[in-house]
Parts: C-alpha cells; sequence; structure tokens
C-alpha cells in the first residue's frame, strides 16, 4: 500500500543542511498495524509526513499504491489526502468552534457527502469511539482524551485506505492512552484499517504487530510480530 524507497529529507535551515532521512526504502501493505518508533530527531514524524503528502522528499520515491507521489500535482495530492488518507496529530487539531459531530462530520463536507448521510455516519462513529454522548460539545469541554477520540473518529469516519497517527498517545495519561489503542487495535482488526504510527511510547509500541526503528534518520531495525489469536 505504502512504499518508500531509497527516501532521504534534507532540511536546509539559514544555509544548515539538515539530513532528517538518509536513504530510507520501507513497504507497508493492507491491513498492518505497525509503529515507527526512535528517539526524538530519528526521522520518525518526517518519514510519516511524506507518506502522507504532507510534505516533498529530497530525493528517493514514495508511492501509494499504483500512484507515485512526486508525479502528482497538488491538487492531486490534496485530493488523495482528502479521499485516501486519514490523520491523527499529537495536538488532536480538532476545530475550536464546532462541536465533536461537527469536527467529525467536517471531512465528509470537503468530500462532498450529502448533510442527512453526514450526520448519520458521524454520530455512528462516535459512538463506536465511546463518545455519543458528548456529540454536541466542542473541544474545551473535553478532556484530552476525549478530543483524541473525536481526532480518532474524524479520521476513519470516511473511510480511508490508511490512517496516520504522529505520537496520538503524547498527551494522555496512561489508562485513557490504553484504552484509545484499543480501540485503533479494534478498527484495525474488524474494519481492515491500516494503522501507521510514529511514536516512542513503549505502550504503542508493545501494542504494535510490527516495529521499525529508526535513528539519525536511517532504518536500523524491522521487527514483525505475530498477531495474537482472538
Amino acid at each position: 500500500m505504502l512504499e518508500a524507497t531509497d527516501v532521504t529529507k534534507v532540511y536546509d535551515t539559514r544555509g544548515v543542511e539538515t539530513r532528517a532521512l538518509d536513504g530510507v526504502s520501507l513497504r507497508v501493505d493492507a491491513g498492518e498495524f505497525t509503529a515507527l518508533a526512535g528517539p526524538s530527531g530519528s526521522g520518525k514524524t518526517t518519514l510519516l509526513n511524506l507518506f502522507g503528502a504532507l510534505d516533498a522528499p529530497t530525493a528517493g520515491q514514495l508511492r501509494l499504491d499504483d500512484q507515485q507521489l512526486d508525479q502528482l500535482s497538488s491538487a492531486q495530492l490534496a485530493r488523495l489526502r482528502l479521499q485516501q488518507l486519514g490523520f491523527i496529530f499529537q495536538a488532536y487539531n480538532l476545530i475550536p468552534v464546532l462541536s465533536a459531530r461537527e469536527n467529525v462530520e467536517f471531512v465528509m463536507e470537503l468530500q462532498g457527502v450529502p448533510a442527512a448521510e453526514r450526520r448519520e455516519r458521524a454520530l455512528a462513529v462516535l459512538h463506536e469511539v465511546g463518545l455519543g454522548e458528548i456529540a454536541d460539545k466542542r473541544p474545551l469541554e473535553m478532556s484530552g482524551g476525549q478530543q483524541q477520540r473525536v481526532a480518532v473518529a474524524r479520521a476513519i469516519v470516511s473511510n480511508p485506505r490508511v490512517v496516520l497517527a504522529d505520537e496520538p498517545t503524547a498527551n494522555l495519561d496512561s489508562k485513557t492512552a490504553a484504552a484509545l489503542l484499543d480501540l485503533m487495535e479494534e478498527m484495525n482488526r474488524e474494519h481492515g484499517v491500516t494503522f501507521l504510527f510514529s511514536t516512542h511510547d513503549p505502550m504503542v509500541i508493545e501494542k504494535a504487530r510490527r516495529v521499525v526503528r529508526l535513528r539519525d534518520g536511517r532504518v536500523v531495525s524491522d521487527e514483525q510480530r505475530e498477531a495474537e489469536s482472538a
């Protein structure tokens, strides 16, 4: 589904070059529940952003299925992000003036989904993540865990091919983080949603069925684990 081939990313800050990724090659297949792990500065968030078409590599190729991302126009990339990818950000990135339901509906509104269908699907997925009773609350009226669950609901409501999650448990206490991970694992197993995380959280790493470790912009290990039996 996702493939990076010899990808390098160099940032130039006032004439000072920083090599965030250095010749990374990685393939992520449909249905995976995979963590990109490593310390700060290892390149994991950079790689996630490249896979999400939020940034472009300095060298190398990135593909989503049969689409080579560097050959797509800005409009095509925007459409790809809207139609095929779901994003969960560390800072939640909810719209403060919208309710939980309206935040979940937002991506579907951009996709042109009719209002009645948007509302029905948003309420259904909010119930699925355990937030049906706060559908009309705004982000400032929610806990951090509730906001992150709304972000998960928003990411999955449009049935994306893959969900990219950047440090999704970073701002949560351990109990809330565990519940969120259980939820995402359930989505992966029952609905086939592919998840790719960037993380340094041991809890996320323990849950992942594949752990790709990065250090100094390079892949240093790739551990595949057997799925637990039901």
